[in-house]
């Protein structure tokens, strides 16, 4: 039997191994089509050839939320007067893919130390990745200088930051144990399994 395979457009290299996490916990491979330039502006701006896309090919769209008020909204402003192909999975991030990361309290203290204490609650924080990097200052040494930017630089994360987390999310990090502090997760990973079991029928 032939795995069915999805296309993936992320805003960056970490929403991309966190994407690449949830598929495979379903079941699902990935394509070789990966749409990815830094930022929501090129996914809003190629939305129309997304949903052409999800036409033939099953394909997640994984986007932050950030300081739109909510899910509902974002999706309305993207998909204006086009109607979601079903094989279209576009999810949203609370209120960053970094809220999902922090959501496994286990996984962050494991990289960060005893010291961490990453909320409970990280899709109520209105900055997640600043969380992060808060809870970063107090990591080992080596851990802090790659996720923390040195002072003075223009960076608001250090050099190491994408390559570390990716890594976290590739090794350590659970979906299951994240989405429990984690709705948008979770209404992912049931997507994405909804997904798979249309696809395996």
């Amino acid at each position: 039997m032939v795995t069915p395979t999805v296309a993936l457009a992320t805003e960056d290299e970490l929403s991309e191994r966190v994407c690449e996490r949830l598929l495979a916990e379903a079941g699902l491979a990935i394509s070789e089509l990966r749409f990815r330039k830094n930022g929501f502006g090129y996914l809003k701006s190629k939305i129309d050839n997304f949903v052409s896309l999800a036409r033939h090919q099953p394909l997640l769209l994984l986007t932050d939320l950030d300081q739109v008020p909510c899910a509902p909204t974002l999706i309305q402003r993207w998909m204006g007067k086009n109607s979601t192909p079903e094989n279209l999975v576009l999810r949203i991030a609370v209120r960053q893919v970094e809220a999902w990361i922090l959501a496994d309290g286990k996984a962050i203290t494991d990289l960060l130390g005893r010291k961490c204490r990453p909320s409970n609650q990280p899709e109520d924080l209105p900055d997640s990745k600043r969380h992060l990097l808060e809870l970063a200052r107090q990591a080992p040494r080596a851990i802090r200088d790659d996720l923390v930017a040195p002072k003075g630089a223009i960076a608001s994360q250090g050099l190491g930051y994408n390559s570390v987390l990716s890594n976290l999310v590739s090794s350590q990090w659970c979906p299951k144990r994240a989405s429990t502090n984690a709705p948008s997760l979770a209404r992912a990973r049931n997507a994405i399994r909804r997904l798979a079991n249309r696809l395996a029928g």
